[in-house]
């Protein structure tokens, strides 16, 4: 009789997923208003990276349309170098995505442990994302917040895209006008407010370059003032000793990205888009037929001993967590899902509303662009780490997926609302007149 008391709730496999589907592993990353587990699919064992956005404090962050913004994104796209949404669910408290585990850790942690990178790997990262973002814009998406920490390496040494939190549609008749993305990787035509499209990524994607290539970003400054004035109106400053780090076609890349003509800009269709590009000598080494088919060997493969990760959230989650993330069944009436409770409160009780209704279930089994290329436990060779076979801490992962508009000076810590640039923008248009 005790061991029926205490058998495990049996899972319905066949029904719609839910949290209960997966094996909670390690925290490896911590946003705003979210963090990102490793978790294990009961079923089918396979590894992936779970997203998790707690409800109320994604009230109280004024996030509510950024995540189902960026749900309904990731279903739409199905690219070899997107992190790809595999599962979306909720429950009472939180919005789960879950979504391409890499296990080779983000540029940023890279940059941070290399320094500076190699040409030829800073090369090879720049063409794999072009050809993502040429993906991407030729769906009308514009990512908007590109930078190093948006960049995850799977355990090959392959760059993928993510954090979809604030990418959007654009329309070539209406320009966007809304200040968006982490400010020292803006484009000039965000902080002009005179309208973008997706020219803006190019140039995000520019000033990435420059970071990986000499270690700091193209513009600083000790206020966001002073940083918009830079972007808008100062020279791309390269290094005296440059041609002694990298080669003179890196430095017109890094330029031909960082024009402020967005007509003139290299990546837009005016310069001849992706195949402009292509033809860049600086990318005269890439064979893009190898790199598009993602058969193209990586200059750089992460070290699978070592954690390419912070493992500080996996203390901050033992530790520090109050109400720590727990397989618990959803609660239902005659086999319906029962909605969250709302609160009195009717601004609360209309956000829950939405999410309730709009994060919808994405179970991309049950969806035509199954990709396949989630990690498998069982295939010894996409694992490189012999932890992750036994599935036991110690598995690396993904440092963040959620933007926090984080790097806009020197303190990488330092968060930017944009909002807050809205009050000095209007004092510095002119600068890019």
């Amino acid at each position: 009789m005790g061991q029926n008391c205490c058998k495990e709730e049996e899972i319905n496999f066949d029904g719609e997923v839910e949290l209960m589907h997966f094996n909670l592993l390690r925290s490896v990353g911590k946003g705003a208003f979210g963090k990102v587990r490793v978790v294990q699919h009961r079923k089918s064992n396979s590894i992936y990276a779970l997203k998790y956005i707690n409800k109320a404090q994604c009230i109280k962050m004024k996030a509510v349309e950024n995540i189902i913004q960026e749900r309904r994104l990731l279903e739409e796209i199905s690219c070899a170098f997107v992190c790809n949404l595999r599962y979306a669910f909720q429950d009472e408290e939180n919005m789960f995505m879950v979504i391409d585990l890499m296990l080779g850790g983000d540029l940023r942690f890279h940059l941070d442990r290399q320094g500076q990178m190699k040409e030829e790997q800073v090369c090879f990262y720049m063409a794999e994302l072009s050809y993502g973002l040429s993906i991407l814009h030729s769906r009308k998406i514009v990512h908007r917040d590109l930078k190093p920490d948006n960049v995850l390496l799977d355990d090959a040494g392959h760059a993928h895209l993510t954090d979809f939190n604030i990418a959007v549609h654009f329309r070539e008749d209406k320009p966007l006008t809304a200040v968006a993305g982490s400010m020292a990787y803006m484009a000039p035509e965000i902080l002009a407010k005179k309208g973008y499209l997706s020219t803006i990524d190019w140039w995000s994607l520019g000033v990435m370059m420059y970071e990986l290539i000499f270690g700091n970003r193209p513009f600083r400054a000790k206020t966001n003032e002073a940083l918009t004035n830079a972007i808008l109106g100062d020279d791309v400053y390269i290094p005296s000793q440059a041609t002694s780090i990298c080669s003179q076609e890196c430095i017109d890349c890094i330029n031909a990205y960082l024009t402020r003509d967005i007509t003139k800009r290299l990546g837009v269709k005016e310069m001849g888009g992706y195949e402009g590009i292509k033809a860049h000598p600086f990318f005269k080494k890439i064979n893009w037929v190898e790199l598009e088919a993602k058969k193209a060997t990586p200059p750089f493969v992460p070290d699978a001993k070592r954690a390419n990760f912070d493992a500080t959230h996996e203390l901050e989650e033992l530790l520090l967590e109050d109400n720590p993330l727990k397989n618990k069944p959803k609660k239902k009436k005659n086999g319906e899902l029962v909605p969250t409770k709302l609160s009195d409160d009717p601004v609360i009780a209309k956000a829950m509303q939405t999410m309730y209704e709009k994060f919808t279930v994405y179970d991309y089994t049950k969806n035509d662009m199954n990709l396949g290329i989630a990690v498998d436990l069982k295939d010894e060779k996409s694992l490189a780490a012999p932890q992750m076979r036994k599935v036991k801490p110690g598995v690396p992962g993904e440092e963040s997926m959620l933007s926090i508009h984080k790097d806009v000076m020197e303190g990488r810590d330092e968060e930017v609302n944009n909002v807050g640039l809205e009050s000095h923008l209007s004092n510095v248009k002119s600068a890019a007149e």
